[in-house]
């Protein structure tokens, strides 16, 4: 049996003309994902942060996890990171002789790390079976273990390092921070834990909108004047009276990726802190423009292989004709 030219391009035009019928064309790119309606998430206010990590232990008693030793000569400093036994750490940044708290030159400062729970996250767009979902209503990212398969794309994906794979136990699951959306009425703790134990007010839980506008309002505060932070949820009586800080003028998680609903404000620059610079267009809308456009060009090898297709059909048709007349 042969090919020639004409019976090969004959094919490819054929075949293109099939899945021409059928091909939905290219997907255009998409923006960013837009906040859900009633978004709930967390503020971070690095100068309220005292350091005494009872976010930490109550999040672990929250969710059930174990204690977990890092360096068995510095309590304090345990857990070093996020883990499959960690889903909320702080962390110390030092300079010089870390005399003076909130200062970036000569001084300390803290920051908390944990999922931020972005708008457009990476982490749900890079799961192929949906075990991570964004709640429609909440915009909480959490994690179903009974649809992982253990790929651990979320943990490659998310540009916070907040998923964490558990490497030491026979039926491994990913760790993150879900704000505590599995407690019921009843339960010791009401919402996140380790907003709702935090002395200061420095982690505080709420409305993602309300949250942001609490942290504008510190922003525009004189620094050294005096003035009252709500502890627990955004809009409590229950109050912490503090001097204010010199902040950076920056809401962290306000822009960044198509925004977050865990923000951050502090008095030493982010980026010191540990914390990642990003662009306000979401990774995940970037990847899955480029996957769309990828798959709409594929049209084109598409084409060939249905030519060919289609041409050897036909070029085996006619010599089963010339068989059937020898």
């Amino acid at each position: 049996m042969s090919l020639d030219r004409r019976q090969f391009l004959k094919g490819v035009l054929a075949g293109g003309a099939t899945l021409a019928a059928v091909q939905p064309g290219v997907a255009e790119a998409r923006g960013n994902l837009s906040m859900p309606p009633k978004a709930m998430g967390l503020l971070f206010d690095s100068t309220l942060c005292i350091g005494c990590k009872a976010c930490v232990a109550a999040c672990k008693e929250s969710n059930g996890l174990p204690p977990e030793l890092s360096n068995e000569h510095d309590l304090w400093d345990t857990p070093l990171d996020l883990s499959g036994k960690t889903k909320n750490v702080i962390k110390m940044y030092r300079h010089g002789s870390a005399q003076t708290k909130d200062a970036e030159v000569d001084g300390y400062a803290f920051i908390k790390h944990s999922c931020l729970h972005c708008v457009d996250p990476s982490c749900v767009s890079a799961c192929p079976v949906s075990a991570m979902k964004k709640d429609p209503v909440t915009g909480i990212v959490s994690y179903d273990e009974k649809d992982c398969i253990g790929c651990r794309y979320c943990v490659v994906a998310c540009p916070f390092s907040a998923p964490r794979f558990q490497y030491d136990t026979p039926f491994p699951m990913i760790v993150k921070c879900e704000l505590c959306n599995h407690l019921k009425p009843g339960d010791k703790y009401q919402y996140s834990a380790c907003a709702q134990v935090c002395p200061t007010g420095a982690t505080l839980f709420g409305p993602t909108a309300e949250l942001l506008r609490e942290a504008k309002r510190r922003l525009a505060l004189e620094p050294g004047t005096t003035t009252a932070y709500p502890r627990g949820q955004v809009g409590s009586d229950d109050v912490h009276e503090a001097q204010v800080a010199r902040y950076v003028r920056h809401v962290y998680g306000e822009t960044e990726l198509g925004g977050t609903q865990v923000l951050k404000i502090a008095a030493v620059p982010m980026e010191k802190l540990g914390m990642p610079t990003l662009p306000e267009r979401s990774f995940a809308s970037v990847s899955e423009t480029m996957q769309h456009t990828l798959y709409g060009y594929l049209i084109a090898p598409a084409v060939v292989l249905g030519g060919l297709i289609v041409a050897v059909k036909r070029n085996m048709r006619g010599h089963d004709e010339s068989d059937d007349e020898a």
